[in-house]
């Protein structure tokens, strides 16, 4: 059977274990541990990896599909599990295109190996200090926003260095979660997406050796690595929220059905069918322009999945909160599962980019200029 059956097999059949834990997790802002169990002893986590590295190959496409499929029962795991997808998927497509990738893909196909990314609180200016020291750096700063992380193996990061030869500085290397130095701080207590285990990660005077720094930039302008990043990882993403809106959709139309003789039921039900049919459209629109990562990487592209990202977002929220109202006073109940698929939903805009700097960047790269105002 090819492996991208097995995951939707894997989707279908662990769904309704994940869905009747999610609720428990949630209240209790306890990590998914047992479904991340699951999901590595199906090889989730090496699913991206090209088959000649040691994985099974799936594609870009299979895998959004697969935390679409997988958000309807547990939004948490499904996240969290995307923000790992997303970094397998830029070392890939890097590798594809002759660029450092091949070495980190091997190491999560050789063991299995979680992802944790800190990318999307650091944007272009990231934070801390790194201090150059013999044959390395001594990193010193407090990333959160960590999903995953308390099942991680390798955080991908970055931090802020001031160069004496090129000026203020960003260095970007992985680092294992238990080298020296590093502290979880166990602080996840949030609104939606309960379960993510999304704690802020600390380095307390990490060691990272020179052969470890997988790029250094400018600190302050987009870089090309983003045009990378931001194309691989809103599809992976954002095929989670609409996963959730799905989910939320499915459960107001099962209340609606009984009062379908009520014209106003029926408004309601074709407005949210509406802006549920945006999110889907905006989602494939992004899976579309990734290409299966066959996408030449540019400004204007990224600039082209942020505003679908937007669109996505926005539309995803509305679903949400319609299937409230479909629902009436029965949906602010937490039994019913409404409010809890509306608080995660609203987590969609603190992905990059948020709604107001995507128009900014948008803005600038449709006018010609350089995306990010020096």
């Amino acid at each position: 059977m090819p492996f991208d059956t097995i995951l939707q097999d894997t989707a279908d059949t662990l769904g309704a274990d994940f869905a009747s834990r999610s609720a428990g997790f949630e209240c209790r802002d306890a990590f998914v541990h047992e479904n991340y169990a699951a999901l590595k002893a199906r090889k989730v986590f090496s699913a991206q990896v090209p088959e000649d590295l040691g994985g099974e190959g799936v594609s870009h496409r299979e895998m959004c599909a697969f935390l679409r499929r997988l958000a309807r029962d547990c939004p948490s795991t499904a996240l969290a599990v995307s923000m790992h997808q997303h970094l397998v998927a830029a070392a890939r497509k890097n590798h594809q295109d002759g660029k450092a990738g091949k070495a980190l893909l091997e190491k999560v196909a050789g063991g299995e190996l979680v992802l944790v990314s800190t990318g999307a609180n650091d944007w272009l200016e990231s934070n801390g200090e790194a201090r150059k020291v013999n044959a390395g750096y001594v990193i010193n700063a407090v990333k959160p926003f960590a999903s995953g992380s308390p099942c991680g193996d390798i955080a991908i990061t970055s931090c802020a260095f001031e160069c004496p030869a090129d000026g203020p500085s960003v260095l970007h290397f992985p680092v294992s979660l238990k080298a020296e130095g590093v502290e979880l701080l166990g602080d996840w207590e949030a609104m939606g997406m309960r379960a993510t285990g999304s704690q802020t990660i600390r380095f307390n005077n990490v060691f990272v050796p020179d052969e470890a720094i997988g790029l250094k930039r400018p600190r302050g302008p987009f870089h090309g690595a983003f045009s990378v990043i931001v194309t691989v990882a809103m599809p992976l993403i954002m095929s989670v929220y609409t996963g959730v809106a799905e989910s939320a959709a499915a459960l107001a139309l099962e209340k609606a059905r009984a009062r379908a003789s009520d014209p106003v039921t029926v408004l309601q039900v074709g407005e949210m069918e509406n802006l549920l049919i945006t999110a889907q459209i905006a989602l494939e629109s992004m899976i579309s322009l990734c290409d299966d990562l066959a996408f030449t990487p540019g400004e204007a592209l990224a600039s082209q999945i942020l505003a679908r990202k937007t669109i996505c977002a926005n539309a995803v929220i509305a679903v949400t909160e319609k299937a409230l109202e479909i629902c009436g006073g029965a949906g602010f109940m937490r039994k019913a599962g409404i409010e809890r698929l509306l608080r995660d939903a609203h987590a969609s805009h603190f992905h990059p980019l948020p709604e107001k700097r995507q128009q900014m960047f948008t803005g600038r790269v449709t006018l010609g200029l350089p995306p990010v105002a020096a």
